[in-house]
């Protein structure tokens, strides 16, 4: 393999590996804001037990979250040196938005979160908790808005020839609020809140199959059901408002998706399948007659704009790209499947009498993480073969001084420690799942030291 293909290897390893905890600490900060109120408001303890027990699991995310992140940003430098001089000016201000907004906000007040217990007064550690919470959120709003730009380039001009072309910003809100912004933005919020929700239930079911700490159990589960039977459903909506987005300005994309090949005809919505590429049509598929048509446009004859209305070099690779969209909405319609049969056998009060559910809920956890990774692989390889959609070709981007070999040392080295990394991860987390929440009456003295 050459260069090119080995730094996107590189690239996605890293970056797929890092996306595994931003979604966890942004959902997971909602509940805490939810959590630490009810305590605030009730003065159950229960509340401040169940506070206390996932800050310390807020920390920890947020520790490999910014530890697997930082790398990222050298990999710009080292394997993209093109694509950062060409994207610099725009990247620059989105970048710097969100270290001074976000990074700086949700990183400061972490420490009153985490250490300031005993040592401010109860409302104002609750707005440090709120703030981590806006932190997080805007991290992502600043991030999004880069690699929308990306996707749905505005508010730039394209200045300099050869390899020193590049974008410059003209309207900074327009980059901003480019196309794409708002309804990928949304739609990766929800899928962050559904990850730390089911990251609560995760735990919480576990703690009810071993009947420990049920009432702790119990009311985190509940808080959690909540989160993650609304924002699934919202879930299901940014998600068809983004593909109508996709359609209108990423054809190719949308085309690829579904595989439909034809240059202008009513697409039908395929529930599975094997994408031949080479004969460009779905084998062994079942698919529903113009639904794609009506889910885009109200109208099952409404026609699609199909593969073919693309030469060949303007395609992303479709099969990789059909899958990887497909398993991300099977996986999403069982999570909300999931959680409003868990939410009306709640309601029921019928939902511990299913041992079976239970444990699937403890392996609910991994569903929210597959469906975010293959989301965002769905849209990064449907980008393709542009880097910077139709201004930048990802072969354009490289670094035109890194060889094979080099990139092949630090993808093994990458790889080693990144193991590493996550086998400490699932041990401390271990630990702190198995050691449960904090006594009431230990936090009592903690708070009276």
């Amino acid at each position: 393999m050459d260069a090119l293909i080995l730094s996107r290897i590189q690239f996605g390893l890293t970056i797929a590996f890092h996306y595994i905890f931003p979604p966890m600490s942004i959902g997971l900060s909602v509940l805490l804001v939810i959590m630490e109120g009810m305590y605030l408001k009730t003065k159950n303890e229960i509340y401040q037990q169940m506070t206390h027990f996932w800050v310390k699991i807020f920390g920890l995310i947020f520790a490999l979250g910014v530890a697997t992140g930082i790398v990222m940003e050298f990999e710009f430098g080292t394997n993209w040196a093109t694509y950062s001089r060409y994207v610099g000016d725009v990247f620059g201000s989105a970048l710097a938005a969100e270290g001074i907004f976000a990074f700086f906000m949700e990183s400061g007040f972490l420490a009153i979160l985490l250490f300031g217990w005993n040592r401010v007064k109860p409302g104002v550690h609750f707005l440090s908790t709120i703030f981590v919470s806006f932190g997080a959120h805007f991290s992502a709003v600043w991030i999004v808005v880069a690699n929308s730009w990306q996707q749905t380039p505005a508010g730039h001009h394209v200045v300099g020839t050869g390899v020193y072309e590049r974008a410059e910003i003209v309207d900074f809100w327009r980059m901003v609020f480019n196309p794409s912004s708002i309804d990928r933005l949304s739609h990766t919020l929800c899928g962050a809140w559904q990850a730390g929700a089911f990251l609560v239930l995760s735990v919480s079911a576990y703690y009810l199959l071993r009947k420990r700490h049920l009432d702790f159990a119990r009311r985190s589960f509940k808080i959690a059901l909540i989160i993650a039977a609304v924002s699934s459903i919202l879930q299901l909506a940014t998600g068809h408002y983004s593909a109508i987005v996709v359609e209108k300005h990423q054809p190719v994309k949308l085309a690829a998706f579904e595989a439909h090949y034809p240059a202008s005809e009513s697409a039908p919505y395929h529930l599975f399948g094997i994408v031949n590429e080479k004969e460009e049509r779905v084998d062994y598929g079942i698919a529903i007659p113009g639904l794609l048509s009506f889910l885009l446009h109200f109208d099952a004859d409404a026609p699609v704009t199909g593969l073919k209305a693309f030469p060949p070099d303007k395609r992303p690779p479709v099969a990789v790209v059909f899958q990887t969209y497909h398993f991300m909405v099977i996986i999403g319609t069982g999570l909300i499947a999931l959680s409003w049969l868990g939410l009306f056998l709640w309601w029921r009060k019928k939902l511990l009498n299913y041992r079976w559910l239970l444990f699937v809920f403890v392996l609910s956890v991994l569903g929210p993480q597959l469906a975010n990774q293959l989301g965002w692989f769905s849209a990064e390889i449907g980008r393709q073969p542009f880097i910077v959609y139709n201004l930048l070709r990802t072969s354009e981007g490289i670094s035109k001084a890194v060889n094979a070999n080099q990139v092949v040392t630090s993808l093994i080295l990458f790889g080693i420690i990144y193991l590493l990394l996550l086998a400490l991860f699932i041990y401390l987390m271990n630990e702190k799942i198995q050691h449960g929440p904090v006594d009431s009456d230990f936090v009592k003295e903690v708070q009276r030291a």
